[in-house]
C-alpha cells in the first residue's frame, strides 16, 4: 500500500499516528483491526491486565486492537480532537472531523470511561492540556538536524 495517508511516529503521548498527505473532513483515515471477543471478555482483560486497546462495538462485542499491525491503536488521546470513531458495517473507522494537514496528529477522544480508568492517574498529555499547564502557547517542536 504506497498510497499511505498515515505514519506512525513520536508523540508527547509516546508513539502517534500522523498524517503524511492531507486529509480532508469527514475523510476515512484507518479501520481499527483485531481480534473480535465479547465485550465481557474484554472489561475482563482491562480489569486484570490493564490492556488498553480494547475497542467496543457494541454491549456484546469488542475489538482487540493490540497487535501492533493495527494502525488505529497509535491513534493517541486529545480533549480538543481531529478524528472521530465511526461504526460502518460492523468495523470502526476513524474519519477526520476538519481537515488535517502533513505532519499534524491525528487524535481522538477517547471518551469518559477510558479517561477514568487509563489516563486521568496518570495526567492527560495531549496538546490542549499541555498548554494550559504550561500557561503558554504551543511551540513547534525542533526537528533534528541530518548529520
Amino acid at each position: 500500500m504506497s498510497a499511505r495517508i498515515v505514519r506512525v511516529g513520536r508523540s508527547s503521548a509516546g508513539l502517534g499516528l500522523f498524517a503524511v498527505k492531507p486529509i480532508a473532513s469527514k475523510a476515512l483515515i484507518v479501520t481499527y483491526r483485531g481480534k473480535k471477543i465479547p465485550t465481557v471478555e474484554a472489561h475482563r482483560r482491562e480489569q486484570r491486565s490493564g490492556a488498553k486497546y480494547m475497542f467496543e462495538v457494541n454491549r456484546h462485542w469488542s475489538i482487540d486492537g493490540s497487535s501492533r499491525r493495527n494502525l488505529g491503536r497509535y491513534i493517541n488521546h486529545a480533549c480538543q480532537p481531529n478524528a472521530e470513531a465511526v461504526l460502518r458495517k460492523g468495523k470502526i473507522v476513524f474519519v477526520a472531523l476538519r481537515a488535517i494537514a502533513p505532519g499534524e496528529e491525528i487524535t481522538l477522544d477517547y471518551g469518559e470511561e477510558y479517561f477514568d480508568l487509563f489516563i486521568e492517574p496518570l495526567g492527560c498529555r495531549c496538546a490542549s492540556c499541555a498548554i494550559k499547564a504550561r500557561g503558554t502557547r504551543a511551540r513547534p517542536v525542533p526537528r533534528r538536524r541530518p548529520l
